[in-house]
């Protein structure tokens, strides 16, 4: 437990939060600064900060409660559709740093818009990026 993270707190019972699901490694909360109504946080209650912390055996958990959650998140809101969002680091829009999946729910004409308009990229430098990540996951 990380004494100033909100998360931490909330897993020990020493905040307050709208718990909508939790088991004995992921808890699953109400954004209190939701993008869309039904707006949820899924968090593992292991403290750590980002995807390149977080152990697999969570990271799985965490996957596996949104998973379980969705459909009655779909149901209790009538989305047409849903956003899962991760973020890592300030850089990527992380505001707490604590590992946790947003599940955004979604409706057409709704107001959040993509933040990018997918074009093609040069395919040359998709093949050499492609190279480097071989390269790095390989240990070379």
């Amino acid at each position: 437990m990380a004494d100033d993270c909100i998360f931490c707190r909330i897993a020990a019972g020493e905040s307050p939060a709208q718990i909508v699901y939790e088991d004995d490694t992921v808890f699953a909360i109400m954004d209190i600064f939701p993008w869309a109504e039904g707006h949820t946080l899924v968090i593992p209650r292991t403290h750590a900060p980002t995807i390149w912390d977080i152990s697999q055996d969570d990271a799985a958990a965490v996957i596996r409660a949104a998973h379980k959650l969705a459909p009655g998140l779909r149901d209790a809101v009538g989305a047409e559709g849903m956003n899962l969002l991760q973020s890592n680091g300030r850089a990527a829009w992380q505001q707490v740093d604590h590992f946790h999946l947003h599940l955004i729910p979604r409706w057409e004409g709704d107001p959040l818009v993509q933040p990018v308009s997918p074009a093609a990229g040069d395919m040359e430098a998709i093949e050499g990026t492609a190279g480097k990540i071989k390269k790095a996951l390989s240990g070379a």
